[in-house]
């Protein structure tokens, strides 16, 4: 981003997609024309689908839209964001407009670490667990001369840690040890399960045992993002509600997400409709970015909310805390074009603030979603928007 934007954008969403296009070129100055490659048909040619995936037979589109009102640690950010779905953007937009009224969201997020486990069969996974713990530092060295480029870079393997799985008959135990890797701007399947294949031969060598499945995890507990939000009183308005009634129903469906696994199930897909919408708009793998985030929540035993709201004062205080496991460099979001340009639009450098903006847009949508829920219901607006598409439906 060449300068700073305002991501206030009043009458936005009454434009037309051209007259966004303009504005968008405005803010990146850059020529409309120079976001036909990444806007027009999907942004993805042929061929280079092709080179993608496999048996390609042609491309799919979905629309690419741009949320605004963000504000986020104190800067404006344009959202990019690729759904199918009617209303989430629309929910997005005018959260981050609420929210912003006490501030913005605030954000936490952990250095990028990624884990890689690494599956070893062995008789007595304790006492196997002692000895890897004993090699530790000849491992590690291992493991970063495998990737002398990410550990220039500043990132590459930080520590090992072992889970030892005892099981009767003890040919079933087994041993995990769980290789912790700072995978810098990258997402980082590649470059960990490449040091767990390496890895894996050399530790169960020392300690007499089998290999069994090397691959990275995607229950990325180490690369969580906290988002903080606060909804001043006077900024929680709906036709014939008040203000207190509003706070006081969203506080209302939050506790019903913590006390009911069915509920926050869909408590949680709601949070999900503006995190893997960022996601996908820059080319990340949102399967993984889901599949985490349910194993998060599901982290104690028992299911719950990624996402929490409670009065403060006067005020909706809320709280979300999630793993994003999500990269700049690699995969799509090298080689498609409207992946390169959702990255442009956010103006991030790090993996960190690419994952802090995809759970900001998250926790919005878990707002509005609340918000109607507690109030007209979840139909009301959804269906209004719903009804744009009904004459392009195929009979």
């Amino acid at each position: 981003m060449t300068q700073p934007i305002d991501s206030r954008r009043p009458g936005w969403h009454r434009l037309s997609p051209a007259q966004r296009r303009e504005a968008l070129a405005l803010d990146l100055d850059i020529p409309p024309s120079a976001l036909d490659e990444a806007l027009t048909h999907g942004g993805l040619s042929l061929e280079a689908a092709d080179r993608m995936v496999e048996d390609v037979v042609g491309t799919l589109s979905l629309p690419f839209a741009v949320a605004p009102n963000f504000r986020i640690d104190g800067r404006d950010v344009l959202v990019p964001m690729v759904v199918e779905e009617a209303s989430v953007v629309a929910a997005a937009a005018h959260a981050a407009r609420m929210v912003r009224k006490g501030g913005g969201f605030r954000t936490l997020a952990d250095p990028p670490i990624t884990i890689g486990q690494i599956q070893i069969f062995c008789p007595d996974p304790e006492e196997a667990a002692l000895r890897v713990l004993a090699l530790r530092e000849e491992a590690l060295d291992l493991a970063r001369g495998l990737d002398p480029t990410l550990v220039s870079l500043g990132g590459g393997p930080r520590d090992l840690e072992v889970r030892p799985f005892p099981a009767a008959p003890p040919e079933e135990s087994f041993l995990v040890v769980h290789l912790l890797v700072d995978t810098r701007d990258a997402m980082g399947a590649n470059a960990v399960n490449t040091m767990n294949e390496a890895l894996a031969p050399f530790l169960a060598d020392r300690v007499g045992g089998r290999i069994g499945l090397r691959i990275l995890s995607n229950l990325a507990d180490r690369r969580k993002v906290r988002v903080e939000a606060r909804v001043p009183l006077e900024a929680l308005q709906a036709p014939g509600f008040t203000p207190e009634e509003v706070r006081d129903g969203i506080v209302a469906a939050s506790r019903f997400a913590e006390r009911d696994p069915y509920r926050a199930a869909t408590h949680n897909k709601g949070i999900l409709n503006g995190t893997d919408a960022v996601v996908l708009a820059t080319g990340n793998d949102w399967r993984a970015v889901e599949a985490g985030a349910h194993a998060y929540a599901a982290r104690t035993g028992r299911y719950g909310p990624l996402c929490t709201w409670h009065r403060d004062g006067d005020d909706l205080q809320g709280v979300l805390e999630m793993p994003v496991q999500v990269g700049l460099v690699g995969g799509a979001t090298r080689v498609h074009p409207g992946a390169r340009l959702a990255l442009r639009i956010l103006g991030v450098t790090t993996a960190m603030e690419l994952a802090a903006v995809a759970a900001a847009t998250g926790m919005a949508n878990n707002l509005t979603a609340l918000r109607a829920l507690a109030t007209e219901g979840i139909q009301a607006g959804h269906m209004r928007l719903h009804r744009r598409s009904r004459d392009l439906e195929v009979p």
